[in-house]
């Protein structure tokens, strides 16, 4: 049985992650191509529990190690229960965000060494990533100010500056990786899905 494809999408809040998202598992399904889409972090019961801690606003500050070895931890229990054995089946996966989120969020937000980041995601996921990364680019306060107006979770009552490194640290895994398209998320939601259909012709070519 020929292995599933893996897919992901990626960016930060405020650049239509869920509606593009959707908009991918209906394009691979008119193609005759059998999608699962879940998310990160979460994608099993586990999974969202931990989702909740780490969204959730408390009294108690969560440092940046802490948050990264959650998030790794529920990606593990996802990858191991869900993801691999999906593309083993033969499934294609479409996650929103993966990896590449931690190393933009926890690496260029929070300030965690790229190397501690590397050693986590090898012990969690061994050698799984992504066989196409789609990244919805956009300018920070035009992307937070789609998202003004509701409650924000943890992550989203971070100021522009803390945006601004996770943008940056996204950008520079764009320049790095081959696997990335970046997809400017200010064009009209008519030309964002012309790229869209454009970046999975192109893919399912190769």
């Amino acid at each position: 049985m020929t292995r599933g494809r893996f897919i992901t999408l990626e960016g930060i809040e405020g650049v239509g992650k869920t509606t593009n998202i959707e908009f991918l598992r209906e394009l691979l399904e008119q193609k005759g191509i059998d999608v699962l889409v879940t998310r990160e972090p979460g994608g099993t019961p586990l999974a969202e529990d931990v989702r909740e801690v780490l969204l959730e606003t408390r009294d108690e500050s969560m440092g940046p190690i802490t948050e990264s070895l959650l998030i790794f931890a529920a990606r593990s229990q996802h990858v191991s229960t869900v993801i691999q054995p999906a593309l083993n089946a033969g499934r294609w996966v479409l996650c929103d965000r993966y990896t590449d989120a931690t190393y933009a969020y926890q690496g260029g937000g929070r300030g965690v060494a790229l190397e501690t980041l590397e050693r986590l995601a090898e012990f969690a996921q061994g050698s799984l990533w992504p066989d196409l990364t789609i990244y919805l680019d956009a300018p920070v306060d035009q992307a937070l100010a789609r998202i003004a107006n509701r409650q924000p979770d943890r992550f989203e009552t971070e100021d522009s500056e803390f945006f601004a490194r996770v943008r940056d640290r996204y950008l520079a895994i764009v320049e790095s990786e081959e696997r990335v398209v970046l997809i400017d998320a200010m064009q009209s939601i008519k030309e964002v899905r012309l790229r869209l259909v454009s970046a999975i012709t192109e893919f399912l070519e190769t």
